[in-house]
C-alpha cells in the first residue's frame, strides 16, 4: 500500500515538472528572456503554437508507444526528457534551440499524462482510482506554485536562467525517484507477467484493439466531453484577466488575487473531488464539476462585482483541476483492458487539444466581433451544462471484472 502511494505521489511530481514547469514556466519568464536574447514578441505565439503541435502529436505516439513499450517506461522516459529540456533551457543561447526545447517539453506532459491510465490501473485499488487521479491532476497546480516562488526570486536580478536550472533538477530527482519505484512496483514489466490474481491488473497494454471497442457510445460520449472541456476551460482562463482588467477595470492586483485563490484551490480540489467521487461515483461527481464551471461563468455574465469574481475563480479550479483526473479514472474503471484505456485516453487528449484551439480562436473572435467577453462567458456556461448532461448519460462504472462485452470486443 505505501508503495502505491509513493507510485501516486511521483506522477503527481512529474506532471507538476511536465505541465507546471515544462508549460507555463515560459509565460512567467517571457519578459526576462526576451530582455536577454532579444527575440521578438510575436515569436512568443510561434513558440506557443508549436508547443501545442507537440503536445498534440505526442498524445497520439504516447498510445502507441504505451502499447509497445509499456506504461512504465514511457513515463520514466518522459520524465529524463522533461529534465534534459529544462536544463537544456537555462544553457541555450538560440532563440530556435529554445522552441524546439519547448515543444519537447510539451510533449513529454502528453507522454506523461496518457500512459497513467495504465499505471494507476495497475498499482491502484479499483475504488480509490478517483481520488488517485484526481491528486494526479492537480500536479499542474504545485508546479505553478514552485514556479511563483522561484520566479520573483531569481527573474529580476536577470537569472532567469537558474530558475530553469533549478526545476530541472527538481525533475531529474523526481525521474530518479521513478526509477527505482517503478523497477520495485514490476511497473517496467509486461502486464502479463504480473500475477494474475492480482485484481489490480486491467490487462496487457499490449493487446489489440479492434474498432469495435472504440466506437462503443460511452467511448465517444467521453471524446465529446474531452472536446468540449477544452473548448471551454481553456478560454474560460486564457481571456479571464483580459475580461476582469479590460472590460470590468478591476486593478492588476485583485486580479492578481483571483489567481492565486485559482491555484491554491487546484492545490487540494484533485485529491478533494476525486475523493469524493469514490464516494459518490464518478458520473455524478463528473456531472457537478461542469455545473461549477457552469456557476462559474454565470457569475462573470450576471454579477462580475465586489467579491463575486473571487467566487468565480474559486468555484473554477474546483473543476478544473480535479476533471482532468476525473475522466482518466472513469476510462480506466470501463475499459475492460489496458490498451483500451489507453487508446481512446489518448485520442481524447488529442480531441481535448483541438477543442482548446478552437475554444480560444472563437472566444477571440467573439470578443472582437461584440467589443465584449461576456457573450463568450454565456458560451461557455452553456457548453458546461452540455458537459453536464453527457456526464449523466454516460453508463455508470461498474465493478471491477471488466464488462464480458468490451473483452469480447477487445479480443475481437
Amino acid at each position: 500500500m505505501r508503495i502505491n502511494a509513493l507510485i501516486v505521489v511521483l506522477l503527481t511530481g512529474l506532471v507538476a515538472a511536465t505541465f507546471g514547469f515544462g508549460i507555463y514556466l515560459f509565460a512567467q519568464l517571457v519578459p526576462d528572456m526576451r530582455a536577454s536574447l532579444g527575440f521578438d514578441i510575436s515569436y512568443v505565439g510561434t513558440l506557443t503554437a508549436a508547443g501545442q503541435f507537440g503536445y498534440l502529436t505526442c498524445a497520439l505516439v504516447a498510445a502507441w508507444l504505451t502499447a509497445r513499450l509499456g506504461g512504465g517506461w514511457v513515463i520514466f522516459g518522459s520524465g529524463v526528457v522533461c529534465a534534459v529540456a529544462l536544463i537544456g533551457l537555462s544553457l541555450a543561447q538560440n532563440v530556435l534551440l529554445i522552441g524546439v526545447l519547448l515543444t519537447l517539453l510539451a510533449g513529454t506532459a502528453a507522454t506523461v499524462f496518457v500512459p497513467m491510465v495504465d499505471v494507476i490501473s495497475r498499482t491502484v485499488a479499483f475504488k480509490y482510482r478517483g481520488m488517485a487521479m484526481g491528486l494526479v491532476s492537480s500536479g499542474t497546480s504545485y508546479g505553478v506554485f514552485i514556479n511563483s516562488l522561484l520566479v520573483p526570486l531569481y527573474a529580476p536580478q536577470g537569472e532567469w536562467r537558474t530558475v530553469w536550472w533549478m526545476v530541472g533538477l527538481i525533475t531529474a530527482v523526481i525521474a530518479i525517484g521513478v526509477l527505482f519505484v517503478f523497477k520495485r512496483a514490476r511497473l517496467f514489466a509486461d502486464a502479463s507477467d504480473v500475477n494474475p490474481s492480482e485484481p489490480r491488473v486491467l490487462g496487457d497494454p499490449t493487446a489489440k484493439v479492434s474498432k469495435a471497442a472504440m466506437m462503443q457510445p460511452w467511448v465517444l460520449m467521453v471524446w465529446a466531453m474531452n472536446f468540449l472541456l477544452g473548448f471551454s476551460t481553456f478560454p474560460f482562463q486564457n481571456y479571464l484577466s483580459s475580461y476582469l482588467r479590460t472590460e470590468l477595470q478591476f486593478d492588476v492586483t485583485y486580479t492578481a488575487q483571483i489567481w492565486a485563490s485559482i491555484g491554491f484551490v487546484g492545490m487540494f480540489a484533485g485529491l478533494a473531488v476525486g475523493g469524493l467521487s469514490d464516494r459518490i461515483g464518478l458520473r455524478i461527481t463528473m456531472m457537478l464539476v461542469y455545473l461549477c464551471v457552469g456557476l462559474a461563468s454565470l457569475i462573470l455574465v450576471v454579477h462580475p462585482a465586489g467579491y463575486w469574481p473571487l467566487v468565480a475563480g474559486v468555484l473554477f479550479a474546483i473543476a478544473f483541476y480535479p476533471i482532468f483526473g476525473l475522466i482518466p479514472a472513469y476510462v480506466s474503471k470501463m475499459a475492460g483492458s489496458a490498451a483500451l484505456a489507453v487508446t481512446l485516453f489518448g485520442v481524447a487528449n488529442i480531441m481535448q487539444g483541438v477543442g482548446g484551439m478552437l475554444g480560444n480562436f472563437s472566444g477571440g473572435v467573439l470578443a472582437s466581433v461584440t467589443g465584449s467577453f461576456m457573450g463568450l462567458y454565456v458560451a461557455i456556461g452553456l457548453v458546461a451544462l452540455v458537459m453536464a448532461g453527457l456526464a449523466l448519460r454516460l453508463p455508470k462504472e461498474g465493478d471491477e471484472t471488466p464488462r464480458a462485452t468490451v473483452v469480447d470486443a477487445v479480443n475481437g
